[in-house]
């Protein structure tokens, strides 16, 4: 299955917080607020959300194509791409701007403060896809992951005009985009991404209720955490998963593009979307382990035993010979 991942390629500065954030904050002066923490740890790591994804497909041996803009001294970081089965010929480099970079630090609760600075990732509009498809002989689905919010509208309009499957998943760009724009995202998607979260907001952003934004996509993935997922289909029974709960101290960065990477792996194999939320579970449960949205590995034998644990023998025969395989 040939699955071509566009989206954010970023550079992650991940920093923790050893208290609350809670613990800052002053009643009554929420509007005047002026802070500063003082962090244990950082660490420098290679990011965004495309790139996640297409990271963590390629360590369960599929070969995505990454579709993306980034700027100078990209080289050190595609070398790594391809050392785990990514192909990066279709991401454009800019001669102007800056990787994009996020910017994030973590309390005891596991809260979050981050920014992103958007950077080259702008000029990801100007990328065509009908090259890419081409030159890969063909595209299975496509992903549109967070990006730039036009790159975004041309990646699903041309999805649309040629007649390739794909994936909605706006996620952290929903705050930023209006209400036609949502609405143009989910011109029938295969899947729709979005956390518990996401999927008030989708409504609210759309002005569509549950049932009308089930009438338009294929399947709508709602990711919940702790609480596991549910994958909803009109007309069906909700497909409930409950999580993979980690073994040791979790770093939430990443979990959510690592539950994708689980979850398309599985569609890619022609699994049943139960199984594919509950690899998505446990690919999750193993990057919240790591520091980074980016592993240097996914032991198919690890994934196996955190799935035969949690769901059961036969959830784990079904994925047996699929992850053997994974690095």
């Amino acid at each position: 299955m040939k699955i071509a991942v566009t989206g954010s390629i970023a550079e992650d500065h991940l920093m923790v917080y050893p208290g609350r954030f809670t613990e800052q904050f002053i009643a009554g002066s929420i509007d005047k607020v002026s802070l500063s923490f003082l962090v244990d740890e950082l660490e420098i790591r290679p990011g965004g959300t495309a790139a996640n994804i297409a990271h963590g497909l390629g360590l369960l041996g599929l070969r995505p194509l990454l579709v993306g803009a980034v700027g100078d001294g990209f080289e050190q970081y595609r070398a790594r791409l391809e050392r785990r089965g990514v192909d990066t010929a279709s991401v454009r480099v800019s001669d102007r701007l800056h990787t994009a970079r996020f910017v994030c630090t973590t309390d005891s609760d596991h809260n979050q403060i981050g920014s992103f600075y958007t950077g080259a990732m702008s000029e990801a509009r100007d990328i065509d896809l009908r090259p890419v498809r081409d030159r890969a002989g063909g595209l299975d689905l496509v992903v549109v992951s967070p990006n730039d919010p036009e790159a975004m509208l041309r990646h699903t309009r041309q999805c649309v005009e040629l007649d390739v499957p794909f994936v909605a998943d706006p996620s952290q760009q929903l705050a930023r985009l209006d209400r036609d724009q949502v609405r143009a995202l989910l011109t029938g998607p295969r899947y729709l991404f979005t956390n518990e979260y996401e999927s008030v907001l989708i409504q609210e952003r759309t002005g569509w209720t549950e049932q009308q934004i089930l009438g338009r996509v294929g399947s709508w993935v709602i990711t919940r955490g702790a609480e596991g997922a549910v994958v909803q289909q009109a007309g069906l029974r909700p497909v409930t998963v409950k999580s993979v709960p980690p073994a040791g101290p979790a770093e939430p960065t990443g979990a959510g593009d690592a539950f994708r990477v689980g979850f398309l792996a599985a569609v890619a194999w022609g699994l049943s979307h139960r199984r594919a939320a509950q690899l998505g579970s446990a690919v999750a449960t193993a990057v919240l382990e790591a520091t980074g949205s980016q592993p240097s590995s996914l032991s198919g034998h690890g994934l196996l035993a955190r799935v035969r644990d949690a769901y059961g023998i036969s959830a784990a025969e079904d994925l047996d010979r699929h992850l053997t395989g994974a690095s």
